[in-house]
């Protein structure tokens, strides 16, 4: 096995602790199988999904209402309420792709985009690394969708969105994040 340093750049997670050979290159990932130390001085062999990382943005407009999107994913088959979110492309900075993203999927762009935080969505078999944006100054540009994107913009109060998250109806992981750490940390 060749050791890769395929997929461990800034925007993804914190590379390869061992050989690692990629079994699978696709449109927004790879799938990596990796040589990981074992706690007995030995080795095993474990898939790591490779990702370049993405975004998440928390839209708030003047008035205080939240930018959230009802959108389908078709690896759940059903129709998630989200934050607007995407990959980061080859080259491009988080809060460059936050900015693309907030456009694209709510038809919004800000005036200001500023950090809030970043976390792993799922270390135990992803690398990728997202970055959660706080949007203001919001004026309406229209959507932009990708001809897969099937979403809707839905404009509510901070009280019925955590109001939706503790129902059990907010299912989206990087959301519910989000949400709970502008709440606990930012909100004022």
């Amino acid at each position: 096995m060749s050791r890769s340093s395929e997929g461990a750049g800034d925007g993804g997670g914190a590379g390869t602790s061992g050989d690692s050979e990629r079994i699978f290159e696709g449109v927004k990932f790879a799938v990596e199988r990796r040589q990981v130390p074992t706690r007995d001085g030995g080795t095993a062999m474990r898939e790591v999904v490779v990702h370049p990382g993405a975004v998440v943005v928390l839209p708030i407009l003047d008035d205080g209402r939240i930018v959230m999107i009802r959108n389908h994913r078709f690896a759940v088959d059903e129709t998630l309420w989200e934050l607007c979110a995407g990959t980061l492309e080859p080259g491009e900075e988080p809060a460059v792709t936050a900015g693309r993203e907030l456009v694209e999927e709510t038809g919004y762009s800000a005036a200001s985009i500023e950090p809030l935080t970043n976390f792993y969505t799922s270390p135990g078999i992803c690398d990728e690394k997202m970055y959660a944006y706080l949007a203001r100054g919001l004026t309406e540009v229209g959507q932009q969708l990708e001809a897969t994107e099937q979403i809707e913009v839905e404009l509510l109060t901070h009280e019925e969105v955590i109001r939706l998250v503790e129902e059990g109806q907010v299912r989206d992981g990087k959301t519910i994040a989000t949400l709970l750490y502008y709440g606990a940390f930012r909100a004022s």
